[in-house]
């Protein structure tokens, strides 16, 4: 796998949408900064805020779109037309309705399932074969109230579950920028299985 050039955590701009479950991307990276100096600056060429930094011993961007989640593709976009990143070195973190809140996992390629933010990135990066990190947020259990869902903060419980995850795919960021995919795959995935 080729190593990672860009990490981009998807969410919704602003106060209101801080804390709800779309933000899990977003969430990942205020984690990561916990572990690593992210210095964020805004850039409106990239239409959000973007970090650079050296980690695993090559150098790394950071991307929060400043775009709501639906046109977040421009801003992932820009980034990797500007520094001549290919899709198979992008990590693109976001929440996944299919994964019970709590559960992790690393794939590369595949359907957006109804995302629409991985929707946007299809289109605008014309690829789909970025390596996704999906972190579980539950379903509702009826497709009719998945907007409300997303858009609505996790109970307490799933938010533990959800900050759990979080904190145990940070640990793996070295390895995941390194593009060593496999190994991270098995702890990940392992370690969920454990607590089922």
């Amino acid at each position: 796998m080729a190593a990672i050039s860009l990490v981009c955590g998807l969410g919704n701009p602003g106060a209101q949408y801080e804390a709800t479950r779309h933000n899990a991307g977003f969430w990942f990276l205020d984690a990561l900064a916990l572990t690593c100096p992210l210095p964020w600056r805004p850039e409106t060429r990239f239409f959000g805020n973007l970090a650079d930094t050296r980690l695993a011993n090559q150098r790394v961007r950071f991307l929060k779109p400043g775009t709501f989640m639906n046109e977040c593709g421009v801003s992932v976009a820009a980034v990797c037309a500007y520094f001549d990143i290919s899709p198979e070195q992008v990590l693109v973190v976001h929440d996944d309705l299919d994964l019970p809140a709590g559960t992790v996992r690393v794939k590369q390629g595949g359907g957006h399932g109804g995302h629409n933010g991985l929707r946007d990135i299809f289109a605008k990066l014309g690829s789909r074969e970025f390596i996704r990190l999906r972190i579980g947020i539950g379903h509702p259990g009826n497709s009719d109230d998945v907007s409300d869902w997303v858009l609505r903060k996790p109970s307490p419980e799933d938010k533990e579950a959800m900050l759990d995850a979080v904190a145990r795919a940070v640990a793996q960021i070295g390895r995941l920028v390194g593009g060593d995919l496999e190994p991270v795959m098995k702890v990940l995935h392992t370690e969920q299985e454990g607590k089922s």
